[in-house]
């Protein structure tokens, strides 16, 4: 949404199918999981009287629009894309299926899973660590508005510090917020690392990448 308070800001959707676009031109395979707060977040079911589960399934729905904006900005620039959805709807998505959405990777084209795993109570977050071990992706890159993981909320504690690297077990233990626990066990499980990175900042996906220092390795 940019500098938005709601809604899909052109310019930011631009940003992000041309940072996506360098990443492929050096040949890897991406796949992206995109959120929906832009559009509908969750809420207090007592504020708004929408159950939780009902709501999550509205999140969902916001996730396929969102991959929607960003497939035709994806494809605007060039890149060949597939948008695969976890709720089915076929007349604007694939149904999410592993194998086919390896292919597509295999092929050279970005993939975005849409709808998060398909099921209330659970995160964009947890979506995205999920799809990425299905997948067998080598690293989760989680864009945020900050460049990293810091010792203490650097919006709000400017004597905060970042963290180059960080094992998962001292995120456990230091209470730090990386995503969500379902989600944060997911990747430690499966040994899947993370990289904690400001992704509107034009070029940090590529600087990600090619393995410049950038954001925090989660490992």
């Amino acid at each position: 949404m940019g500098d938005r308070s709601f809604g899909l800001d052109p310019q930011m959707l631009t940003q992000y199918a041309i940072d996506i676009k360098e990443v492929t031109d050096l040949g890897v395979q991406v796949a992206v999981v995109i959120g929906g707060g832009n559009i509908y977040r969750g809420m207090n079911e007592a504020e708004t009287g929408i159950e939780r589960a009902q709501g999550d399934y509205m999140g969902m729905l916001a996730t396929v629009i969102n991959g929607m904006a960003l497939q035709a900005s994806l494809e605007k620039v060039g890149v060949k894309t597939r948008l695969q959805s976890a709720i089915k709807m076929e007349q604007i998505a694939e149904p999410y299926i592993r194998r086919r959405a390896i292919r597509h990777l295999e092929k050279g084209r970005v993939v975005i899973f849409g709808a998060g795993t398909g099921n209330p109570y659970f995160t964009t977050d947890t979506a995205g660590s999920l799809r990425a071990i299905e997948i067998n992706a080598d690293v989760i890159l989680k864009g945020t508005r900050v460049d990293g993981i810091y010792t203490a909320d650097p919006e709000k504690n400017p004597d905060a510090t970042r963290y180059e690297t960080i094992s998962f077990s001292e995120v456990i233990a230091k209470e730090l917020k990386v995503m969500d626990m379902t989600a944060f066990t997911l990747c430690q499980e499966n040994n899947l690392p993370i990289i904690v990175f400001d992704m509107n900042k034009t070029g940090n996906l590529s600087d990600v990448v090619s393995g410049r220092n950038v954001g925090t390795l989660v490992r």
